[in-house]
């Protein structure tokens, strides 16, 4: 018997488990394997009175093959923290997805939210032209056609991630971006005053360099017809992966050898521009100076492996490494690797031979290293740290999916 099949430790009595208070995500117990996201009974619906906040770079592509796939990435996480923070202490249930990013909130938390997404918007013109597309759902115009299902993934003692089947996350997004529908989810900037808090967004480590020669950006859609064939794809993936790289911190491209602060203002020109106190040059300077001897004083930490009162430096790259979401998943796979060339090939050949079986379709993107864009409202506690491939990672792998599925 596939032990996998079983019912979960963690697997969730829907019956008496509570869904309608805006706790729901907060209490909702955490599985601690990455393999159980393919154990349906580990998820439950989300609550109807709850809404999805949907946001993606119009014109994505354009911009990442311009180069501009940092200011892409650093736009979409910017979204998350802005919301985390209206929701303060309540924990509320996102996911990264390179250029663009989704979340979930309570009814309570809309008025503030719009708020922040109108200045979110309008950051991501002025400062970074690009256009930032926002729609909120509310979920039950989207369970009325779809399962909207959730898991809360155990990833470090700083980091629960959120897990999504169902497809109902993939729907709202399609309403959001259908020309037939997206009028009525779309941001409706009347009546609101633009205002963010973009405390804790982070953007001040150099490029991660793959360890092993490539930094493979994956994401899988299984094909089948069925809940239980989906999962026994995903888990045959995933026990693959696990065979050909090894798990957890094997698959994980961030290692704390390979962390390094940056002290150019390419790269932290993006967080000056957030987060300055006003939208000035010499008000960005000062902030970027400001970084810079902070990224000192931390180096300086860390290599001496300082404890403070708060922090133990020594430590904090490990840290950061563990609180990582360089594998997830939100109706699909998707993960970044550190891979050999070999590996890679073999990887592909794999992935190739499922898709013309017709059990799945796959993207894959290949660069030299992966960036990192940073959530960290505490040193040494609640963080999170989004990686995506260089170069486009996600985006372009979304891209290479999308022809084999029409295909």
């Amino acid at each position: 018997m596939d032990v996998f099949s079983l019912r979960s430790p963690v697997a969730l009595d829907r019956a008496t488990f509570a869904m309608t208070t805006e706790r729901f995500y907060a209490e909702l117990p955490a599985i601690e394997r990455f393999i159980d996201i393919t154990v349906s009974a580990n998820f439950i619906p989300v609550p109807d009175d709850w809404y999805i906040v949907a946001t993606d770079i119009v014109g994505s592509t354009e911009a990442i093959a311009q180069g501009r796939y940092k200011a892409v990435n650093f736009v979409g996480a910017a979204t998350i923290v802005s919301v985390l923070n209206i929701a303060g202490s309540l924990a509320i249930p996102f996911v990264f997805g390179g250029d663009g990013a989704s979340l979930l909130i309570p009814g309570h938390l809309l008025p503030a939210a719009r708020s922040a997404l109108l200045a979110n918007q309008a950051i991501a013109q002025r400062d970074f032209q690009l256009k930032l597309r926002v729609g909120i759902i509310p979920v039950a115009h989207v369970t009325s056609d779809r399962d909207l299902l959730i898991a809360k993934l155990r990833v470090s003692e700083n980091y629960d991630q959120a897990i999504f089947r169902g497809g109902g996350l993939t729907y709202a997004t399609d309403l959001l971006k259908n020309v037939a529908t997206q009028q009525l989810y779309q941001l409706d900037a009347a009546n609101l005053t633009p205002q963010a808090d973009f405390s804790g967004l982070e953007c001040r480590w150099q490029d991660i360099p793959s360890r092993d020669g490539d930094m493979v950006t994956l994401l899988v859609l299984a094909t089948a017809p069925s809940d239980s064939q989906s999962n026994q794809i995903y888990r045959e993936v995933i026990t693959h992966l696990e065979k050909l790289y090894g798990r957890d911190t094997q698959l994980n491209p961030v290692v704390p050898a390979n962390l390094r602060l940056s002290f150019h203002a390419q790269n932290l020109n993006l967080e000056a521009k957030a987060r300055s106190a006003a939208p000035r040059p010499w008000s960005r300077l000062m902030y970027l100076w400001k970084m810079r001897l902070e990224n000192l004083l931390g180096l300086l930490l860390m290599r001496f492996g300082i404890r403070t009162p708060d922090v133990d430096w020594g430590d904090y790259r490990h840290i950061v490494a563990q609180a990582t979401d360089h594998r997830k998943f939100d109706d699909i796979l998707r993960m970044v690797i550190p891979s050999t060339p070999a590996k890679t090939q073999r990887l592909a050949r794999y992935l190739d031979r499922q898709y013309r079986a017709g059990r799945l379709v796959h993207g894959l993107h290949i660069s030299e290293s992966a960036l990192m864009t940073c959530l960290v409202f505490e040193r040494s506690g609640r963080q999170v740290h989004f990686v995506d491939g260089s170069d486009g990672g996600y985006a372009l792998a979304a891209l290479a999916l999308k022809q084999r599925l029409k295909a």
